[in-house]
């Protein structure tokens, strides 16, 4: 089979699951139908994977020659980003006026919000030449300057916690112990949306004779003009949500005179060209392939990350331990228990607010949808996919703000 070929396997490709009883099946489903694709190569499902678009959320699936614009999702490059600083975390108790209104006056969340006048922020992301070169990304550039340094709403958030790192590490260039930090979850916004909304709209009309079960996996060869296109853009769309995040952690810890003792940060809805080891049969011992993780952290050896928890549940810094079978991934948070309509109609406002008391954290704006009790156990997530990852240190939440439309998003 090759990228050319629109004809579907007749049954799906082998691959691991981690967490297989807290997986939907749903969610398996939509896995087997992308293991079916002439394209797919290999594949692997995260513990935290629950229903997305095309793809589900925790999938990983490595491609021959082509990348699917809805298995790396319609936010792309949603990343993680964590501060570190040389300070105790019992500041934001102490000072919790201080660094509410940092978090108040220096984020702005919502779907299609922008920021104006003097907040609008200068990077050098908006002076990337991709955006000349390509004259349907030229057209997003205005909104890219209005939304720079902004997040988006439903599971996206800006957060002071207290991270506790029990050994030396040397890869952090610090000392065991506790520390105030930062952490921030959203994407490339409006600008990631248009992207991944109008090239899969055009994969789909390239491949008309695609069985209906997958056309949403409908993809785009490297060799087509279409899908270089879309790799240029999507590079863009990286750049600029690192972009957001770095201006987001300036601005709120400068609000509180503060600079950064360490920084890490990773996508989780990207492709990325890897090299993998060739099955049987293949002359070389290795291939090139397009690995696309939507909702996956890479976790190549050696590599960090952040799998976040709920916000009143705690996240965890990791580093990669390299297994092949999962395509060097690992889960990017807990994955909802719960539908955000499932959430609503079950988690009450006062049992919510109950969770978060009884942890003191403090909120700042969020949809019900957003309860911790809508997500998996994240100690129950970590434990799953032990083999993938060390955990490194560990985050707890103390302040969050998140968008409180309860506006739909996809992770």
């Amino acid at each position: 089979m090759s990228a050319y070929d629109d004809q579907i396997r007749a049954e799906p490709l082998p691959y691991r699951i981690w967490g297989a009883e807290q997986i939907d099946p749903e969610s398996l489903n939509q896995m087997n139908a992308a293991m079916r694709l002439p394209i797919s190569v290999a594949g692997a499902l995260m513990p935290d994977a629950h229903v997305g678009y095309g793809l589900p959320i925790g999938g990983v699936l490595a491609t021959e020659d082509a990348v699917i614009p809805y298995a790396v999702g319609v936010d792309i490059a949603c990343r993680m980003r964590l501060s570190i600083f040389d300070i105790s975390p019992i500041t934001v108790k102490q000072k919790s006026g201080q660094y509410k209104k940092a978090l108040n006056e220096q984020t702005l969340f919502g779907a299609g919000r922008a920021w104006s006048g003097s907040m609008r922020a200068e990077h050098a992301v908006l002076d990337d030449p991709t955006w000349s070169q390509i004259k349907f990304v030229g057209s997003l550039k205005d909104k890219a300057y209005e939304q720079l340094g902004t997040s988006g709403s439903g599971n996206h958030f800006v957060e002071w916690g207290a991270f506790t790192l029990d050994d030396d590490d040397m890869q952090l260039g610090m000392k065991a112990g506790q520390y105030l930090a930062l952490l921030s979850h959203s994407g490339s916004r409006g600008v990631g949306f248009q992207i991944a909304s109008h090239y899969s709209k055009l994969a789909q009309e390239l491949h008309p004779n695609l069985d209906k079960s997958v056309r949403f996996l409908a993809w785009l060869p490297l060799e087509w003009h279409e899908g270089q296109e879309y790799w240029l853009a999507m590079e863009l769309a990286g750049r600029f949500a690192s972009a957001n995040h770095e201006i987001i952690h300036r601005r709120v810890a400068k609000a509180v005179g503060l600079k950064p003792l360490a920084v890490v940060e990773n996508h989780h809805n990207f492709a990325w060209k890897e090299t993998l080891p060739a099955p049987a049969g293949f002359a070389e011992k290795e291939r090139t392939v397009i690995v696309h993780r939507k909702g996956a952290t890479p976790a190549g050896r050696g590599v960090l990350g952040v799998i976040p928890g709920s916000m009143a549940d705690p996240g965890f810094l990791v580093r990669g331990k390299g297994e092949v079978a999962s395509i060097n991934s690992a889960s990017h948070g807990a994955g909802r228990a719960l539908s955000r309509t499932a959430a609503n109609k079950t988690i009450t406002k006062t049992e919510r607010d109950r969770y978060l008391a009884e942890r003191g954290v403090t909120l700042l704006g969020a949809g019900i949808d957003e309860s911790p009790q809508a997500y998996k156990r994240i100690e129950a997530v970590i434990a799953a996919q032990a083999d993938l990852v060390d955990v490194v240190g560990k985050f707890t939440p103390i302040m969050v703000r998140m968008d409180g439309s309860g506006s739909k998003a996809e992770d």
